[in-house]
């Protein structure tokens, strides 16, 4: 369940650099330990990550650090391409604007910019793909791998179908916000309650103070949801990752079956499978402590 996250919990933004692309990042003041750089989902800004299960990360012993992705937050936006559809970008498996590996370069220029040579990488949704083939393309920068309810990262075009549930993706899709900030609004409250676990109370006082506080036009955003989509990945295959590896997916993920984490966890040699009832596309806070736990745990490997 999101929480108000004041802003100045966190450094300063700052800004790492790959090519012409400006990648922008914070740190969770007095967060010190293990470097642990957590990577959010689609088109969706840092400022989605749980304060919380931030806190819960430095109890933990982490260095926390998170970033915005390309074409989300306050991170360089690329320029427009021929799809604006995310489900034509999604299944075309042709990207012209970036490539999926641009976008695991990204993440290394954050820990160059930090000032780490390895860390540990956390990655929900499309993240969770993110970390996955930040281990594939940069073996010697990552200590390990938690990717929570994300899809295997060597999966593209119609292969992702048997993972998808579709119905909330539609709805989502189909509804029109208005222009302007109420808009950014009451689209990322439409896509908190869709994605809110079903086994867990959802605050809505306490998500609509949380967004109106950090308001992100990602949700609405449909052609940079097209072009991280549409990022296609041409490296290794997943069964290839040798790093310690936690999969974490919610029993009623409303976007993505459970089978996704299930696949993932099963090509990796060695990963930790863990799968919460109740639980959708979110973090609920009953299992912040869980999850540092977990991530603790898997450093320890």
């Amino acid at each position: 369940m999101p929480q108000p996250q004041p802003q100045q919990e966190w450094t300063p933004t700052r800004y790492a650099h790959n090519g012409d692309v400006q990648v922008a990042f914070d740190r969770l003041k007095g967060s010190q330990g293990e470097p642990l750089l957590l990577i959010m989902g689609l088109a969706t800004a840092r400022f989605w990550w749980p304060a919380g299960l931030c806190r819960a990360f430095a109890d933990a012993g982490f260095a926390v650090a998170r970033y915005d992705q390309r074409d989300a937050g306050q991170s360089s936006r690329m320029p427009d391409t021929s799809t604006a559809n995310p489900f034509k970008a999604l299944f075309a498996r042709r990207g012209d604007a970036y490539t999926a590996e641009d976008m695991t370069d990204d993440a290394i220029a954050v820990m160059d910019a930090l000032g780490w040579e390895r860390a540990h990488v956390f990655g929900h949704s499309l993240g969770g793909a993110i970390a996955q083939r930040v281990a594939l393309r940069h073996p010697d920068r990552v200590l390990s791998v938690t990717s929570s309810a994300a899809l295997p990262s060597d999966v593209s075009g119609l292969g992702v179908v048997r993972y998808l549930r579709f119905g909330l993706l539609a709805k989502l899709a189909r509804t029109k916000f208005p222009e302007g900030r109420e808009g950014d609004i009451e689209a990322a409250l439409t896509v908190w309650r869709g994605i809110a676990s079903p086994g867990y109370p959802f605050d809505e006082a306490a998500a609509r103070a949380w967004v109106e506080a950090e308001v992100d036009s990602g949700p609405r955003d449909s052609k940079a949801q097209s072009r991280q989509i549409g990022a296609q990945w041409h490296g290794p295959r997943l069964k290839e990752l040798r790093h310690p590896t936690l999969v974490l997916h919610g029993e009623q993920d409303p976007i993505l079956r459970v089978g996704a984490g299930r696949a993932t966890a099963r090509a990796i040699d060695g990963a930790r499978l863990v799968t919460y009832p109740g639980v959708g596309h979110d973090l609920p806070a009953a299992l912040w402590p869980d999850i540092a736990h977990q991530v603790s745990a898997l450093a320890v490997r």
